[in-house]
């Protein structure tokens, strides 16, 4: 019997590893014919997470409008996709969601760029940390600006080719606070709170053009920086909690993700790990609760001494 799983234990092993790599060529294949010749915008598609989404459709044969603040960043992008794939798949577009008043003018541009949209995801987004009373109304305009108001006037503009074509996609890249506010993160919780509730009220208005809504949640992405003041507080008795809530996901697993998404027409998406599912269900169930333990740690956090 010994003898007999020393010759079968490999061979299982085996079989597996070839099965996966099977389901992968396949994923990979399915990804590719999903998205091929189809007209994808890709909003901030400078940053970490814009760079591996471009990167995964345009791998998948699709036809790119990257957008960006920075026009030099948007030719070192395209630098880097044409010298693997077709130079004709990829538009560049300069666009800042933040100043709302251009984004009718940038929508059009978009669209003469091959003459309609059939996905569009909505990847830009602007941080702030600190606290609420330190926070300045100007800025609280700017962070709804570019995280709420650019992203759906860039909707609101593109929308109405999808429905008279009767086809489509919106992709909203959000963020675990706009299901989960955060300590010292109100500007920013509130616009992705605001973005959420726009895009699941769209998600039904659209159904009957076959426009189909979906909205990609992870926790945090790796690339976004962590304040280095945050050093004491993890001495506390918090920071298995915060800790784990704060570690996000690679940008490259979630430009796989919005290309699942898009390929499985997903609805909704939450990438997190245990401790933050954990965090929304005690939210949900037993909010005083969750709001007493984030109190205790905000609490905690303040009467500890920063680092200089």
């Amino acid at each position: 019997m010994g003898v007999t799983a020393v010759f079968i234990l490999p061979l299982l092993l085996l079989g597996i590893s070839g099965l996966l790599f099977i389901y992968q060529e396949v994923s990979r294949l399915w990804s590719k014919s999903a998205v091929q010749n189809k007209v994808v915008v890709l909003t901030d598609a400078i940053s970490g997470l814009g760079k591996e989404c471009a990167r995964v459709f345009h791998a998948g044969g699709a036809r790119l409008v990257l957008c960006g603040k920075n026009w030099e960043r948007l030719e070192t992008l395209y630098d880097a996709l044409i010298s693997v794939a077709d130079p004709s798949k990829v538009r560049l577009v300069l666009l800042d969601l933040s100043d709302v008043s251009c984004v009718p003018d940038v929508a059009k541009e978009i669209l003469d760029c091959y003459g309609c949209v059939d996905i569009l995801i909505n990847n830009a987004s602007m941080k702030v940390k600190g606290p609420a009373h330190k926070i300045s109304l100007e800025l609280d305009k700017k962070i709804m600006d570019a995280n709420y108001f650019g992203p759906i006037t860039l909707t609101k503009a593109l929308l109405p080719d999808m429905i008279s074509r009767r086809t489509g996609q919106i992709v909203l890249v959000n963020n675990i606070q706009g299901k989960l506010g955060i300590p010292f993160r109100t500007a920013y919780a509130a616009s992705k709170h605001a973005a959420l509730g726009f895009f699941d009220c769209l998600r039904a208005e659209v159904e009957e053009y076959d426009i189909v809504v979906s909205t990609v949640s992870p926790t945090f992405v790796r690339s976004y920086h962590i304040d280095p003041g945050q050093g004491n507080w993890e001495a506390s008795m918090w920071k298995f909690f915060f800790r784990k809530l704060t570690y996000g996901v690679h940008p490259v697993d979630v430009a796989e993700e919005v290309m699942r998404t898009v390929r499985r027409k997903k609805q909704e998406v939450f990438m997190a790990n245990p401790i933050p599912k954990a965090a929304m269900y005690i939210r949900t169930f037993f909010p005083e609760f969750f709001f007493a333990v984030v109190a205790c740690g905000v609490k905690e956090k303040l009467n500890v001494p920063e680092e200089s």
